[in-house]
């Protein structure tokens, strides 16, 4: 018997358009491009499909989050700066109740105190901290496991 297919988003935010362009800091030499034919990779081999899109305007973020709630079973979210300063982003994760992980691809506890607490925790059901770039890889698997349990 097949398992139903899961349907993704994974969304990115504020600047990790950004990501590779400096390989000696904290987000490596990986591209956002190639994190998510990473993810659309690994999602397809859970036979689960990932659509993978990236926004520096918060309201787009917002939009996107109000469409999961038709048009996905969960939401990976990585929404860069806007993590720690977006309770429009924390209000869309809890009123579209989907499940969501959080993802963080530096370890934010090593560094500004600012960065320690982040609004959308209180909406996911869990976070990825600190393991770079793969990390997004680990949210769909996590994400697909716990959609079909």
């Amino acid at each position: 018997m097949s398992l139903p297919p899961v349907r993704l988003f994974v969304l990115s935010g504020a600047n990790t358009n950004l990501y590779g362009l400096d390989p000696t800091g904290p987000y490596g030499s990986l591209t956002l491009e190639n994190i998510a034919e990473d993810c659309r990779a690994r999602a397809q081999a859970l036979g689960a499909s990932v659509d993978f899109r990236q926004s520096n305007h918060e309201g787009v973020l917002v939009d996107w989050i109000q469409e999961a709630r038709t048009q996905a079973d969960g939401i990976v979210i990585n929404a860069g700066s806007l993590s720690y300063t977006s309770i429009a982003l924390l209000d869309a994760l809890a009123a579209v109740a989907k499940p969501a992980i959080q993802v963080h691809v530096s370890n934010v506890f090593q560094r500004e105190a600012f960065r320690h607490h982040a609004p959308l925790t209180a909406a996911v059901i869990g976070c990825i901290i600190g393991l770079g770039p793969g990390g997004y890889r680990m949210a769909v698997e996590a994400l697909v496991a716990h959609i079909r349990r």
